[in-house]
């Protein structure tokens, strides 16, 4: 018969287990920050989808001027900080880098809820460029929060292109700091986590539940077992083990190579599926951004090189800056190799998905 301290760990890792088994399945992204040393900061994340995103690399320039896409009581404003971004089905940004530093990502969260949208809402600005309006606006995580504690606008959601379910996002930030800052809304509520520590961010359960579970595995320890399936309760468990267990290098680019390998890590391999769990899905494509060196790298599951964007190289200025494309073809199948800052194209930009006010 096992002892009994051994036989109350057990026990206490089969209920966390058979909790994890019974949250909600969701689109199996991760997003990651790494602090390295003499405060190099580097932010990774995966976009995991069971079809095509269709993305594309977008530049954007300083002195764009923005709407909300909500009807006559949209939200409007002009871009204070030039930015690169990656697209979801060009109609949304889903990851991006400002010249400042600052990053910020979309990932799945089924359990989101938005408040409702009337005429005497606050102006509207769709979920689509929730995360463009942070790159556009704001510097730092400090600087973001306090603006968007005072919710300034209302979310509003539609249907994802193609399906006929609510697209449901909750939004991570991060600068050249390595502070961070994880936004959901919760019963139409929203709720910020703000702390230079939230280094992780999965999906399904809301953020609180997972800093919970992951406190479990802490106590268990990363060299003695971690959970290796591809849930966001798993994936999140790993990451925020690797994330600080690889070394500070003062080396940048072993750094950035360390930051690589834990994001591959808490990667889908490409084919996976899982029959009775279709929101289970293949990695699709990962970014790597280096805040101090503003390098924004791009890997895609079906091409054989890693390619990054030197965002010191563009003209964001609102005088002389041009939106640029860089088209990653069908399922981003196009090869870049090394520094393709200068393959971008002269592109009319994209309009946001918006819904009727």
């Amino acid at each position: 018969m096992l002892h009994s301290p051994v036989r109350d760990r057990l026990l206490i890792l089969f209920i966390a287990l058979l909790g994890a088994l019974a949250w909600p399945v969701a689109q199996a992204c991760t997003r990651l920050v790494y602090h390295g040393a003499d405060g190099h900061i580097i932010t990774a994340r995966s976009m995991d989808w069971k079809n095509d995103v269709a993305t594309h690399l977008w530049v954007f320039p300083r002195g764009m001027a923005r709407t909300g896409e909500a009807g006559a009581n949209s939200l409007r404003w002009t871009s204070r900080y030039g930015s690169v971004i990656a697209t979801g089905y060009d109609i949304s940004t889903t990851d991006g880098l400002n010249e400042a530093g600052l990053m910020a990502n979309v990932l799945w969260l089924v359990e989101s809820e938005y408040p409702e949208f009337t005429r005497r809402s606050k102006p509207g600005l769709t979920l689509a460029a929730w995360a463009q309006y942070v790159l556009d606006n704001f510097a730092t995580v400090d600087e973001a929060v306090k603006a968007l504690r005072r919710e300034p606008f209302t979310i509003v959601s539609d249907n994802v292109p193609g399906e006929s379910r609510l697209a449901t996002l909750h939004l991570s930030m991060s600068d050249a700091s390595g502070d961070s800052a994880i936004i959901e809304y919760i019963g139409g509520k929203q709720v910020i986590h703000h702390s230079r520590d939230y280094q992780v961010m999965t999906n399904s359960p809301i953020f609180e539940e997972q800093l919970a579970l992951n406190a479990y595995w802490q106590q268990i320890g990363g060299t003695v077992m971690l959970p290796g399936t591809n849930r966001a309760a798993d994936r999140f468990a790993r990451a925020a083990f690797y994330v600080n267990a690889i070394p500070k290098d003062d080396d940048p680019n072993r750094a950035l190579a360390s930051v690589f390998s834990v994001i591959r890590n808490v990667s889908v391999p490409y084919g996976i599926a899982t029959p009775d769990q279709p929101n289970i899905s293949s990695t699709r494509w990962r970014t790597v951004a280096d805040h101090q060196r503003l390098l924004y790298f791009f890997e895609s599951a079906l091409t054989p090189n890693t390619f990054w964007v030197d965002l010191k190289a563009l003209d964001f200025s609102a005088e002389t800056g041009k939106v640029m494309k860089l088209d990653l073809g069908p399922e981003q199948d196009h090869t870049y190799s090394g520094n393709a800052t200068g393959a971008f194209r002269q592109a009319e930009p994209f309009r946001f998905l918006g819904v009727e006010g």
